[in-house]
This record gives structure tokens, C-alpha cells and sequence, in this order.
């Protein structure tokens, strides 16, 4: 007994080095778009409510009267130097949501630091779900240092 199979008139047609070629240069293009829309520039906004910015951008956002800065480094990290004029919470501390809401002005932006980059934006996660406007410094005090940019000790 034979069986008969019905043969698609389209799986039939050969597909042309064209064709193909067409379709991967579409498919490559298509890649490019996604790429270039997931990557994240400096002074970006996260999806987190808050912007990471770039130690001039920073720079120029703490010189504005309506910005309270804030380093979010442990007491000792704090005293071996910061940024003039931030007040120092500690994020790891376990009351940190708590001191931040009874400190920080709703009012005013609050221009968030730390080490490197990444307890800033665990702080500025948290300030955010409590309401305040934020930005973070994306590399932290070290890349603040690293630019040459003015450092006080307490």
C-alpha cells in the first residue's frame, strides 16, 4: 500500500540566494534595532523612577540650589572622604528607609552616591518607592576621585 502525500506548492519553490540574502540582511537589521533600543546610555532613566548619570552630568545636578545630596556609603567609607555638602545614610543599615523618609525633603531632588554605582541605585530604588525625585551617580565616588573631581574629609 502507498501512501500519497499532498505537497504544498510553496514547500515545492527553491528559495534564491536573493531571497536568502535579503532575509538575512532584514534579520540583521532587525537585531541592530534591538540592540541599539536595549542599550542604555548615560543619564538614562532605569525603568526604575530614577536617572543614572555620568560624573559631569552629576556634577552639574548637585550644583542646583534644589538638590540634597546624599552618600549612602557606611560611617567609615563616608569619613575617609565624599562629596562637599552630602549628608551621610548608610544603606546597608537596616533603618535606612526609615532615617531617608524622616531626613529628606520631598520637596527637593536627592542626588544619590555611593562607592561604585550599585548601593546608590538600591538607595535610589527605595527613596523612589517612597515618593522622592532622584538621580545617582552611575560610577559612584570612585569615578567621581577618578575624574578628578573635589572631595572633603570629616
Amino acid at each position: 500500500m502507498k501512501f500519497r502525500t499532498k505537497r504544498h506548492p510553496i514547500s515545492l519553490r527553491r528559495t534564491t540566494g536573493k531571497t536568502k540574502g535579503a532575509s538575512h540582511i532584514v534579520l540583521l537589521i532587525c537585531m541592530a534595532i534591538c540592540v541599539l533600543l536595549s542599550c542604555q546610555t548615560q543619564n538614562r532613566s532605569n525603568g526604575e523612577g530614577f536617572k543614572s548619570l555620568s560624573v559631569q552630568e552629576y556634577e552639574k545636578a548637585i550644583g542646583k540650589k534644589n538638590v540634597v545630596r546624599l552618600d549612602v556609603r557606611t560611617a567609615k567609607e563616608f569619613a575617609e572622604g565624599h562629596i562637599e555638602g552630602a549628608m551621610n545614610i548608610d544603606v546597608l543599615k537596616s533603618d535606612f528607609e526609615k532615617k531617608a523618609t524622616a531626613t529628606l525633603p520631598k520637596n527637593k531632588t536627592i542626588a544619590v552616591n555611593c562607592r561604585s554605582g550599585k548601593r546608590s541605585k538600591t538607595a535610589a530604588a527605595i527613596l523612589v518607592k517612597n515618593g522622592y525625585r532622584v538621580v545617582e551617580l552611575d560610577s559612584g565616588y570612585n569615578g567621581w576621585t577618578n575624574a578628578g573631581k573635589k572631595t572633603v574629609k570629616e
